[in-house]
């Protein structure tokens, strides 16, 4: 929980840049929380306004959009077995499927542990995203470099910190797959559009599919649970 609320303030707080930007592109105040509550995917709310405050039509903004969001599918199918829900839960679970909630939901070593985590930041994230967003979209007018708040930092430093424990346990194959992906990023970002060096470095995932992987420990015990719960049944 402590965790899992502090990185939902801490990425939540990027709200502010977001509400700023929409209305800058031309969006209302009211469109830019709608965005944050129903689309819920910074990147892709980012891309979409992006498109728009460059003249881009509003087709090409949500092509872009759902491209980016796409990788969340990826996050889901991993996440459906591991916190094991049905029914209405798991469709309000698949709004929250996101970087952030996924990558501290694989980060718990038990089911239990998981779904605690899930909810919380997903409802911590949630909350401050929109109230954020609400703040910024109605700040405009007051600020004139949300840049100089330095929020484009936060989402970096978060994903390094919930990273750095599984390059610690993954092994060597667990830095060359990620050395890999940000060297993709890095060499593609002068030469792409913003948000396509991430996807692409996506592809050095495809590493780990070479040769056996070890179970996380949070899939370990996910397991030895149901199996027990099996048996008692």
């Amino acid at each position: 929980m402590r965790d899992s609320v502090g990185i939902g303030v801490a990425v939540g707080a990027a709200g502010l840049a977001f509400g700023t930007t929409a209305v800058t592109a031309g969006l209302s105040p009211a469109q830019a929380v709608f965005t944050s509550l129903f689309v819920f995917t910074g990147a892709s709310q980012f891309a979409l306004v992006g498109v728009v405050a460059g003249g881009g039509s509003l087709v090409a903004g949500v092509l872009g959009a759902l491209l980016l969001g796409a990788r969340n599918t990826l996050y889901g199918l991993r996440l459906a077995d591991l916190l094991g829900w049905r029914g209405p839960r798991r469709m309000v679970a698949a709004h929250g499927v996101i970087d952030e909630t996924t990558a501290v939901t694989l980060a718990q070593p038990d089911r239990a542990s998981s779904r605690l985590a899930f909810i919380t930041s997903y409802s911590v994230l949630g909350t401050f995203w929109v109230l954020t967003t609400l703040v910024g979209a109605s700040a405009t007018d007051r600020v004139h470099d949300i840049d100089a708040l330095g929020l484009d930092v936060v989402g970096p430093a978060v994903f390094l910190g919930l990273l750095w424990p599984r390059l610690r346990e993954g092994g060597p194959r667990a830095w060359f797959v990620s050395g890999l992906g940000a060297g993709l990023a890095l060499a593609t970002t002068p030469f792409l559009p913003p948000g396509v060096p991430v996807l692409l470095s996506a592809c050095a995932a495809c590493v780990a599919l070479l040769g056996p992987a070890p179970s996380s420990p949070a899939a370990t015990t996910t397991e030895a649970t149901d199996d027990t719960e099996g048996a008692g049944r």
